[in-house]
Parts: structure tokens; C-alpha cells; sequence
């Protein structure tokens, strides 16, 4: 089976990462999009609002599961049996940071990173853009999948 897994924080899930998932659907048997859980981050929604809106968008497809984990993105997915990261590049300097994590992972692990680019239409968006649209009392409903429009 080709299973991958697409880690972030996903707080929240944006248009951007729909894409991403949606575009990766071909090409893996199943998906796991999953939730990273860092202590030290503080976060706008909660863990259990966050896989919410994920399971929500993706409630239609079978092939997307949605899961949270703690630790090593790379140890996850043995824990699962993935033998693919997936990630969305929105830019040069996402290409350059995750180009190092790829390399790393594989040098570690010999775990394969699948690259994405984001669609045109969305390669401004980010979680943390939304948060602060959502902060500000801003319109931020054309930049998350339905179920985020709270």
C-alpha cells in the first residue's frame, strides 16, 4: 500500500493544504493527515477543533485519515507504516527549509518526501495569515474549507 503521511499543526487547515490533499489523492493508496502535537507552541485552536475541521472537510473520502502524534514526524510514520512524507511548497523559501528535512529524513531513515507545488490560486495562504485575518475580525471564509468557518 502507498500510504502517506502530510504533517503540520493544520491550525487551521486552509485552502492551501485542501489542494495539496486533494491533488495528492492519485497518487497514494491512503493519506493520513497528521496533527503534530509540540508542547511549546501555543495554538489558536484546539487539538480536538483542529481534527475536526480536517475530518469534517474530508468526510467524503475514504482515503484520508486523520490522525494526531507527538515526537519524530519520521517515527509516526513507522508507527503507521507510511512510507512517504507528503509536503506543499508554496515558495523558494519553503523549498529550502523542507529540502533539508527531506534530505535528513532520508539520510536517517530512507523515508521519501513527495513534493507538491501549491496552486497558484492559494500559494499566499498560510495558517498563520488566517490566524491573524481571524484575529483582526477579518473575512477569512474564501481562505478555509467550510467546516473552519466557524
Amino acid at each position: 500500500m502507498r500510504r502517506a503521511v502530510f504533517p503540520g499543526s493544520f491550525d487551521p487547515i486552509t485552502n492551501g493544504h485542501y489542494d495539496i490533499i486533494k491533488r495528492a489523492l492519485p497518487l497514494f493508496d491512503e493519506i493520513i493527515v497528521a496533527i503534530g502535537v509540540n508542547s511549546d507552541k501555543k495554538y489558536m485552536f484546539s487539538l480536538e477543533e483542529r481534527k475536526r475541521f480536517i475530518e469534517e472537510t474530508f468526510r467524503n473520502e475514504p482515503k484520508i485519515k486523520v490522525a494526531t502524534y507527538e515526537g519524530l514526524t519520521t517515527e509516526f510514520c513507522f508507527q503507521v507504516d507510511a512510507k512517504f512524507i507528503l509536503r506543499g511548497l508554496r515558495n523558494p523559501a519553503d523549498f529550502e527549509f523542507e529540502k533539508a528535512i527531506a534530505h535528513t529524513n532520508r539520510f536517517l531513515t530512507k523515508l521519501e518526501t513527495v513534493f507538491l507545488l501549491t496552486a497558484a490560486s492559494t500559494s499566499f495562504i498560510s495558517s498563520s495569515i488566517v490566524r491573524d485575518v481571524i484575529r483582526n475580525k477579518g473575512d477569512y471564509t474564501r481562505l478555509v474549507p467550510q467546516p473552519v468557518r466557524i
